[in-house]
């Protein structure tokens, strides 16, 4: 196991009723600004909940946080921050939405001399501070709601890029799976392919003898296969939502990553899909994870073998057989959840392939994977695999 520091700070409030205690979380004398998305949260009466849990409070609203932030929608966002001296910021709403307020949070007292666009090519690196922020989740998928990373799209300029800064960690997150139950089937369908990509991106390396943080990582990809299906099938059943919300956080707020190799190659070419096609950000994973896992079976080869005997009980035949079969039944869970895996299927016949490489080596993308091994040319040929 190699070495870490893990410090995991956000304050969870798990369950149903817990959008109560929110007042709790936040100083009485904040000056809040809620950021939320397309409206869905004033629809569903989570917005009602918020505003009952916040009775009293100096409290003003952002919305229009798109499903993959902009740059552009963002900075309005900061301007009013700025105007209003607002000093704590509370998302509600999904990955996204948190993703934005992050970038708000660590915007507003930017170095005034400076673009905030800034922060993301510096991926973080630059921040100093950060207006607080909590969160009330209402899409269980990214896990944004307790960690210190965000992505956010430029739309000028079709560019899609992340950054990290502990600044920007939620200090709280409430999360009730029952505002879950009215979500569509294809933003449910959405998370869970988003939390299964996201473990293995921190599983699916090569073995540094992380017992725990292995069976940690199966343990969400079985409680994912169990219940995402079930979440389709069964949208109220709270115990099937409670696990695939808490799966889905679990996956990427520091736990199974610390101490073993990560990858994420495969969230780096979808970023690009999504940046010049629009795609969501889960269907980009779903076309890419199969191909790329292809392309560097050698490479994955233990790792692959032994997801292909603990996750999908495949422990007869020969381990090439094993390996396909494993990569062959991830692609059939993906198609099962209603999510796509090929190029194609988006109507996409792989002619943007040589600009999606230019938008990687714009981006400085150009050694990508756990062993830095994924070129443009490799690239190349992952994008070409999975049209």
């Amino acid at each position: 196991m190699q070495n870490f520091i893990l410090h995991t700070p956000t304050k969870i409030l798990f369950g149903k009723g817990q959008i109560a205690e929110l007042g709790k979380q936040i100083p009485a004398d904040a000056r809040i600004l809620i950021t939320y998305g397309g409206g869905s949260v004033k629809k569903n009466g989570v917005l009602d909940q918020v505003y009952s849990a916040l009775v009293g409070r100096n409290v003003q609203e952002f919305c229009g946080i798109e499903p993959n932030p902009t740059y552009e929608t963002l900075m309005k966002a900061v301007e009013l921050v700025r105007e209003e001296k607002i000093d704590f910021l509370l998302a509600v709403g999904g990955g996204s939405v948190v993703d934005g307020t992050k970038f708000i949070a660590a915007a507003a007292n930017y170095t005034a001399d400076r673009d905030p666009w800034h922060i993301l090519k510096t991926v973080g690196s630059k921040v100093t501070e950060a207006v607080p922020m909590g969160c009330v989740l209402t899409l269980p998928a990214t896990g944004s709601e307790s960690n210190s990373g965000a992505v956010i799209t430029r739309a000028s300029s079709g560019d899609k890029q992340h950054f990290f800064s502990a600044h920007v960690q939620p200090l709280f997150a409430v999360l009730d799976p029952v505002v879950t139950y009215s979500l569509p089937p294809r933003q449910i369908a959405n998370g869970v392919v988003d939390a299964f990509v996201h473990t293995l991106e921190q599983y699916l390396t090569y073995p540094v003898d992380a017992k725990v943080q292995d069976r940690f990582a199966e343990g969400l990809l079985l409680t994912l296969l169990e219940d995402g299906p079930r979440a389709l099938a069964e949208p109220e059943n709270y115990a099937v939502r409670a696990n695939v919300m808490w799966s889905a956080t679990m996956a990427l707020n520091g736990l199974i990553g610390a101490g073993v190799p990560q990858d994420w190659a495969t969230h780096m070419l979808g970023h690009e899909l999504t940046a010049m096609h629009g795609l969501d950000h889960a269907q980009t994973l779903a076309i890419v994870l199969p191909a790329l896992l292809v392309e560097k079976k050698a490479q994955k080869r233990e790792k692959l073998l032994q997801y292909a005997e603990r996750v999908w009980g495949l422990r007869e035949g020969s381990e090439e057989n094993r390996i396909d079969g494993a990569i062959a039944a991830t692609r059939t869970f993906f198609e099962k959840m209603g999510v796509p895996t090929r190029l194609s299927d988006y109507q996409l016949d792989g002619s943007s392939i040589p600009a999606l490489i230019d938008k990687l080596h714009q981006h400085g993308m150009t050694a990508l994977g756990e062993h830095q091994d994924i070129n443009l040319e490799v690239s190349q040929r992952i994008y070409q695999a999975a049209r």
